[in-house]
Parts: structure tokens; sequence; C-alpha cells
């Protein structure tokens, strides 16, 4: 059935108001990301050795991680009880907070270890923002999808991932050009103050889902969503979870670890460089992240994300080869291709692959539940064991294997999910009901 063109008007609407508004909580996520990898250390960890004290600094990145499965479950409840579009602006507004204070904060040398505390518990307020977001950000645009085209309009929140990567590496490749003292005294903040209040205004214009409404209306929504979501679909919640994994972990050793590996002295790529080529990179994405969704709405699901947790897996080792051979043109080519291929095929369709895993009545919960505990366990902890593998063998070989582990894992959970593009996601429709026809 198609959509009247009002409703695609709609549909467009939502679509960018949730691209920008993710965008900017990304890029607020991201901006920590990079500070951690380049800045961090030496203002709130001086005392430690350079890689250490960036052990460190990624420990206070991986709390935000610890954080965001709290505010999906907390704003999932929330979410599948009062509404996706007031925890939007919710999230928002606990992002942007908290990125503002941090470019505030003291440094240790000012306060001492007050610093490395404060700057942890901005963290988490990063976390449970991030957290709580996604999955209302994804609902609002694919529950509003017309039928057939949920995979692409549901990638315009993913793509608000290489957006905010792309804002986030721009401006502080721009800032990390200020010499050094100016960097670390007063530029880095700068990065930080950038993106308060804004975004919040078009979110406040954008409605609930019709889907959603109708099920608020006549009294049917959830009382404790999460504890349905688990009981009605602890399957999906696992294969979502594995799904996640080499998605999640091998980006952030893609955009962030590298930041560490590749300027180290022997391979002689500046930090600008690196974040150069993550730029590049993340523009690529903006485009090849719809296309995998849109091919997700012809091929499946399945096949397309099974592209891309498998080439991930075949790339890690070819991925730091590239990086050690010191050859810039070849360092970007690795990055690049880690992320258009590897990454953007399996974050394309994943908002309407999670989704559609789930009925409408604990849609947020579910969602949210399956990708943030990912989080945790990969995108939050792959930096810090990546940096604690590198400082125990002094080569990319463990850290290579730790990728393919990932994307195994990741292969195993979409293999024995079902195909989910071509149900219908209304009411309480959900993937038992795409097992059942199957089944028959």
């Amino acid at each position: 059935m198609k959509a009247s063109p009002a409703g695609q008007t709609s549909i467009r609407r939502v679509a960018i108001a949730s691209f920008i508004g993710t965008t900017i909580e990304w890029y607020d996520f991201f901006l920590y990301g990079t500070a951690s990898a380049l800045i961090f250390n030496k203002l709130f960890f001086p005392n430690y050795d350079p890689l250490t004290g960036t052990l460190a600094a990624f420990g206070t990145y991986a709390v935000g991680f610890a954080a965001r499965p709290i505010g999906g479950i907390v704003c999932g409840h929330f979410g599948d009880k009062i509404g996706r579009k007031s925890m939007l602006i919710l999230t928002l507004l606990v992002m942007g907070i908290a990125t503002f204070l941090i470019g505030c904060l003291p440094t240790y040398n000012q306060i001492g270890i007050w610093a490395p505390i404060l700057l942890v518990v901005l963290r988490v307020a990063q976390g449970f923002g991030v957290g709580g977001e996604w999955g209302g950000a994804v609902l609002m645009a694919v529950e509003h999808s017309p039928r057939g085209k949920r995979g692409f309009y549901g990638s315009w929140p993913q793509i608000g991932v290489p957006a905010g990567l792309l804002l986030s590496t721009v401006i502080f490749g721009q800032i990390s050009k200020l010499p050094e003292e100016a960097l670390l005294t007063w530029g880095w903040r700068v990065a930080c103050l950038l993106s308060f209040g804004v975004g919040l205004f078009i979110r406040l214009a954008v409605v609930e889902p019709p889907m959603f409404a109708e099920i608020k209306e006549a009294g049917g929504a959830s009382r404790m969503p999460i504890l349905d979501a688990v009981r009605e679909h602890p399957k999906n919640v696992l294969l979502a979870m594995g799904a996640r994994v080499a998605e999640n972990g091998a980006f952030y050793l893609y955009t962030v670890f590298v930041l560490t590996y590749a300027t180290q002295p022997r391979f002689g790529f500046s930090r600008s460089g690196v974040l150069a080529a993550i730029s590049i990179a993340a523009v690529i994405e903006l485009f090849t992240m719809p296309a995998f969704g849109a091919l997700s709405d012809r091929l499946g699901r399945r096949p397309v994300y099974l592209f891309g947790a498998i080439f991930t897996g075949l790339f890690a080792f070819p991925f730091f080869w590239l990086i050690e051979t010191s050859s810039t043109g070849l360092m970007v080519l690795a990055i690049v291709l880690a992320l258009v291929l590897g990454h953007a095929a399996m974050y394309g369709p994943q908002a309407s692959f999670f989704s559609e895993l789930f009925g409408t009545r604990v849609r947020y919960s579910g969602a949210s539940l399956g990708y943030q505990l990912a989080s945790v366990i990969a995108g939050g902890l792959s930096p810090l064991i990546a940096t604690g593998l590198l400082k125990r063998y002094g080569a990319s070989w463990p850290i290579a294997s730790f990728i393919v582990g990932m994307a195994v894992v990741t292969t195993v959970s979409v293999y024995f999910a079902a195909e989910t593009a071509h149900g219908e996601i209304g009411g309480e429709s959900s993937v038992r009901d795409v097992e059942i026809a199957q089944s028959g």
C-alpha cells in the first residue's frame, strides 16, 4: 500500500527531525571519545605515562557506555507508556547540558581528584542521554514509515552517527591545529560548548507515530514494558545484542582507538591526518547507510547485515596491515573501507531490523535493551581492551583477532534471527508472527 503524498511529506519531516537530533547527540558523544584519545589523559590523568593515561581516559569513556542501558531501560519504559516524543526531548536536554558542563570543567591541576570524578559523573549523564535517545529516534522514523520503506527511512536517524562523527572530527581537527598550550587550555572546551541547545525546536514539532497513539488511546499500553519485552521476546533481545556486537565494537576501534594506534611515532601519522581520514569515511557513510537501508527493503535485513558482519571479520587483519605501511593513502583506505562497507552495511538496516523484532507495546524497551546492553559489552570496552592488548603485546594481531571474534558473534546471531523486512509492523505484530508463518 502506497503512502499518500501527505504521508510522504510527514515521514520526510520525521526522518529529518530524527536525523538532526541524533546528529547533535552523537556529536556530543563522539567528541568525548576524540578528547579521550588526545586530550583528557593530559588534563585529568597527568600523573601517568601517556599510554596508561590514555587507558584511564578510555576508562571514563567506557563509563558512558555502562550508563546507556539505564537510559534505554528508563526511557524505554516511559517511551512505551507515555510516548516517544517526550523521551526524545528529555534525552536531548540531558546530553546537551552534560556536554556543556564538561566544557566548563576545571582540570586535575586546578581541583585535584575532583576533576576526573566530575568528568565521570557527566560522562554517565551523556551515556544515559544517548542510551535513551536511540530507541525513540529510530521508532519515530520506522513507525511513521510506509511498508516497503522502513529500512530506508529507519536509516535516517542512523546516519546521525556518521554525521555526528563528521561534525566532531572536523571541529576537533580544526581546533587541534592550535598551539599545544591553547588547545589544552581552552581549545577543546570550545568544541564542547558549541552544541548546547541546538535541535530542541525541531523535535518539538514532531508528532507521535499513529500506531503507538492508537494503542495508548485504547488503554493498551504495557504497564511494565521492559519486563514484558523480556518475557515475550527473550530470544530477540539476545539476538539483537549479538547482532550489535561487531557493528558497535569494531566501529569504536576504527574511530576512537585508531587515534591512539595510528599516531604512534613508529607509523608517523599526525592526529589531524587520522581525523581527516575518519571524516572522509563519515561523509561517504552519509550515503551508503541509506543505500544499505534501502537495499534491505528489497533483499531483506539479514543478507545485508550478514555482508557487513562477514566483511568486518575478513578485513580485521588487513585494516592494521594497511596502517602499518605508514602510507597516508593506505591508512585512509583502511578506515574508509572498514566504515563504509563493514559498518554501514550493518548500521543502515539496524534500526528497522531491531524495531521489527518487537511488538508496538514494548518496541521502545525491547529494541533499546538489545541495542544498549551490547553497547556496554562491545563499544564501551573495545577501545579499553584494544589499548590494554597494545600495551601488553605491542602488536596489532591480538586486536585484529578480537575484531574477528566479535564478527563471529554477530554473524551467528543474524543467521539465527528471522527475516523481518516484509512483514507488518503495526499493532501487536512481532517477529513471532513471521516465525509462525515461516514454520507453517
